[in-house]
């Protein structure tokens, strides 16, 4: 089968105009997940009190004083969505470039030798790759960061396909990042693809997409709101979900 999402014209903004739909062949039947999309921050590496951190500091040092916790819950969306949510948008439309800059290496610098794996990341996906199915990433990481996520969580070589920002117009909770995860696994069907994710952004991007997430709680958001988000099932940590695969939507035909 040819690749659907890239032979779909594009828009005026330059979009794909949603993801192909497959309804006239899985409506109504039973299916197996095929491949995940995982995102990286907050769901297999513990890097989300890191980020809220250096944007709170970088933030400080262009003169905004914003709380942790106000910060914090922007983390997930990419710094131009983030922005936005903080900052004045004359701010900004002046500064957000430098800003964003700024940020990414006082994090890169400072941060980044702070980030640690959640337990059995490796062995998770493990157990998918013996399962017969194909994984990607999908982070609103930059490319250069996400290199450095994948040598810390121990996965690049059990990776299918990854996309990061630079893939991206615009972040999550945009869909834009799991449209290029899409693309690259070459026209799967949507309906036999799950996200794995740690943020209520993960599950609206991915909703967005045509796909279903899967919700985890180490990146620190209330389960109620993950759910709200549109998350089918919740699992405390990588490891959790290591640990009830077996009866996850990762092993069960859903409908």
């Amino acid at each position: 089968m040819g690749n659907l999402w890239a032979s779909r014209p594009r828009l005026a903004n330059g979009s794909r105009g949603g993801c192909p739909t497959f309804d006239h062949l899985t409506e109504g039947l039973p299916f197996m997940i095929r491949a995940l999309i995982f995102d990286i921050d907050g769901t297999l590496i513990d890097s989300v009190d890191l980020h809220a951190e250096s944007w709170q500091v970088a933030l400080r040092h262009f003169g905004h004083e914003i709380p942790f916790e106000r910060v914090r819950a922007q983390i997930g969306k990419g710094g131009d969505k983030l922005m936005p949510a903080l900052l004045p948008s004359d701010e900004v439309k002046q500064r957000g470039k430098e800003i964003e800059q700024y940020r990414l290496e006082l994090f890169r610098r400072e941060y980044l030798p702070r980030v640690k794996v959640f337990p059995r990341v490796r062995e998770l996906f493990e157990r998918i790759r013996a399962d017969g199915k194909r994984m990607a990433l999908a982070s609103s990481a930059k490319a250069q960061e996400l290199e450095q996520y994948k040598r810390i969580a121990g996965i690049a070589d059990l990776l299918d396909e990854e996309t990061s920002s630079d893939d991206a117009d615009e972040s999550k909770p945009e869909p834009d990042i799991f449209h290029a995860a899409l693309d690259r696994l070459g026209g799967i069907d949507p309906a036999t693809v799950i996200v794995v994710g740690d943020t209520p952004y993960d599950a609206e991007a991915a909703q967005k997409a045509g796909l279903r997430t899967i919700g985890l709680l180490c990146g620190g958001w209330p389960e109620t709101e993950l759910r709200q988000a549109g998350c089918i099932a919740i699992y405390r940590d990588p490891a959790d979900l290591l640990r009830q695969y077996d009866h996850s939507p990762l092993a069960k035909p859903l409908v």
